[in-house]
């Protein structure tokens, strides 16, 4: 039965819900330019939320009715309100051996409303909860990367990893995983260099050095699987910035944040001169903190900021005579 709107509401439709084409696109109320009006052909399609019709806007032809919202019934205004009260289930990581989409059973002895269960059924659950944990990592694939993953979770937290690089180094494992290159390796070493190669390529401030402190394997172990993995995956390294090494060194030693900004154009001038070119970027950066700890009347020594970067005392004087004579610093 096709049912049309009566002027006087095709009047109050048009007057509330009846914005410009622009603005209807913008707030998603038209639908593709394919649909059209079956009777005056028109594209011009309002879609009612509050009654859950689909109506042309020019002849006023109802052309669905009694549509289901499928959005929220609840706003949120903030990020954490937008969490907190959502009812759907974590999204998809790939840090996680099954990517997140398996039922977890617990040890709790209680149903959900606070009741006691019976033995015979509190058996019963501990049992599927031991198959649905083989089921899991049912094969080799699953083990490796159960293994690997929980692996990678130590590490990041031992480091301070943000989310989005452990992310990073969880698809940089599995690629290598698809291409056998953990075969007949340690996968320890492995999960350490994808953690190393992401955090090169997002120019995420953690040496070698830092990463193998944390890992049971040795550090040239862990370079040499970094190795194989540019050349066997073809990812391209960014060149490395000595700027973003100053807030982590800075932070170490306690540098206020105008000293850290004169580092920055310390280095920022040095590098439009091309006198940066082949220098380790983390002594290029305690050099730079040094200097502009000069200039800003703070005391730090070139021990602690050499400490702080993980460098030599020699190679800060270096650097600090290579920058002096370049920029022409009067220090």
């Amino acid at each position: 039965m096709i049912r049309f709107l009566h002027l006087t509401e095709m009047r109050i439709l048009g007057r509330e819900t009846r914005p410009s084409v622009r603005e209807m696109k913008q707030k998603g109320n038209t639908i593709p330019s394919e649909d059209v009006c079956p009777e005056c052909k028109s594209t011009h399609i309002i879609h009612d939320p509050e009654s859950g019709e689909l109506i042309c806007g020019r002849c006023g032809l109802v052309m669905k009715e009694s549509m289901m919202n499928d959005g929220p019934e609840w706003r949120a205004f903030t990020p954490t309100e937008k969490d907190t009260r959502s009812r759907v289930g974590v999204p998809l990581s790939f840090a996680v051996h099954d990517k997140g989409l398996t039922t977890m059973i617990g040890r709790i002895g209680r149903d959900a409303f606070g009741r006691r269960i019976p033995l015979d059924r509190k058996l019963q659950m501990l049992r599927l909860r031991k198959w649905q944990i083989r089921s899991r990592v049912h094969s080799s694939v699953d083990r490796n990367l159960a293994q690997a993953m929980a692996e990678l979770d130590r590490l990041s937290d031992k480091l301070h990893i943000p989310p989005g690089i452990k992310e990073k180094a969880a698809v940089i494992y599995r690629k290598a995983l698809e291409r056998g290159l953990v075969r007949g390796r340690s996968i320890s070493a492995i999960t350490a260099a994808s953690l190393y190669a992401a955090c090169r390529v997002t120019q995420t401030p953690r040496t070698l050095r830092e990463i193998s402190g944390q890992s049971p394997v040795e550090k040239k172990d862990i370079a040499r699987c970094y190795r194989l993995m540019l050349r066997e995956l073809d990812i391209t390294m960014p060149k490395p910035d000595a700027q973003l090494r100053v807030p982590k060194i800075a932070a170490k030693v306690g540098v206020g944040e105008r000293t850290q900004q004169k580092a920055v154009e310390i280095l920022r001038d040095a590098s439009k001169l091309r006198t940066t070119a082949g220098k380790d970027p983390m002594g290029l950066a305690a050099a730079a903190l040094y200097i502009a700890c000069v200039m800003c009347d703070e005391k730090r020594t070139q021990k602690m900021i050499a400490d702080a970067a993980g460098v030599t005392e020699v190679t800060i004087r270096n650097r600090y005579k290579g920058l002096k004579e370049a920029l022409d610093l009067e220090v």
